[in-house]
């Protein structure tokens, strides 16, 4: 059974469940395989501090720059430490059709809630070859099938029609929106007039979320919530208590802590908080480069992250 917190729309004032799923990272060993003490200490973080879902190997987890066995063994892994925690989605999405395929192949041994297919990338695909594409995939797909809409990375856009068409398919349950939030908000509001709530709208704006709680969305996911999963939960558990102001305050924080990444780069300034809060293995595949010892000292020297560090990432009063 998953775990759920709940929160209040301030409009409805009724109880909705609220999903915070963590793009977590992928914790790797010098010769860039799985690093399981690693991956271990991250799951564990996530679980034990109000996380009710996982996306493995999505775009925080760097799929694409992965070693096929450090994929598989995440993956594997990943289900084996998540076992009657929570649901587990997994990313798959190559460049082209066959790729994905075989991905989701391997996926269909495993016991995953999910598979999550980002639109291909590389070259240019028209709106009748990504429907193509997503539906050929869901009919290969054991688990359901979630898109997953990224264009400022894959400069490819699920456009509205498409997602609405797509979301027909009996084993297309949802789409983690990575976009303008307008586009996520036009989606639900046309899924609702087509009577057609169950189709997941998990929206990725991190920056924002306690706003985004307040309009309704309860269905939420980022890398950020990977590396402070107590600050992510502390928002949702504000906005279940309706104190709003709160639940901003909070929000500034976890938002401070993000542009650090700006600074210092997603991946090297993950890695570094990371290994500052115990959770050992490099998440900078190559060539991405880690920090050198100054920048790392400097970036643990950081006001927020001082903060953040003192309360071994749990929830800060006010």
């Amino acid at each position: 059974m998953l775990k759920q917190l709940t929160a209040v729309s301030s409009s409805s004032r009724a109880v909705q469940t609220v999903t915070l799923i963590s793009a977590i990272g992928t914790p790797l060993t010098a010769d860039e395989l799985l690093h399981e003490e690693g991956l271990s200490g991250h799951l564990d973080d996530q679980w034990s501090n109000g996380i009710t879902g996982l996306l493995v190997a999505g775009t925080m987890g760097l799929l694409q720059l992965l070693r096929d066995e450090t994929y598989s063994a995440l993956v594997r892994r990943s289900v084996e430490l998540s076992r009657g925690q929570g649901e587990v989605l997994v990313g798959a999405g190559d460049c082209g059709f066959a790729r994905t395929r075989d991905r989701i192949a391997f996926l269909n041994t495993q016991k995953v809630d999910g598979v999550v297919v980002l639109a291909p990338y590389f070259l240019t695909f028209s709106q009748t070859e990504l429907l193509d594409y997503y539906r050929a995939l869901a009919d290969e797909s054991r688990a359901p099938l979630y898109l997953y809409d990224l264009p400022q990375r894959t400069k490819c856009k699920i456009a509205l029609p498409t997602a609405l068409e797509l979301s027909k398919h009996p084993n297309i349950h949802g789409i983690k929106c990575s976009d303008e939030p307008s586009y996520a908000r036009e989606l639900r509001d046309r899924l609702d007039e087509a009577g057609r709530a169950d189709f997941r709208v998990i929206v990725a704006q991190s920056a924002m979320m306690d706003a985004c709680l307040r309009v309704g969305f309860r269905e939420h996911v980022d890398g950020t919530y990977a590396i402070a999963p107590r600050w992510t939960a502390d928002i949702a558990r504000a906005a279940q208590a309706l104190e709003w102001d709160a639940a901003a305050t909070r929000q500034r924080r976890l938002n401070a802590l993000q542009q650090l990444f700006g600074r210092y780069g997603v991946f090297p300034a993950m890695t570094a908080m990371l290994n500052a809060r115990g959770i050992p293995g490099s998440f900078c595949p190559r060539p991405i480069k880690p920090l050198d010892d100054a920048a790392r000292e400097a970036l643990l020297a950081e006001p927020i992250m001082t903060e953040f560090l003192a309360a071994g990432g749990a929830a800060v009063e006010g």
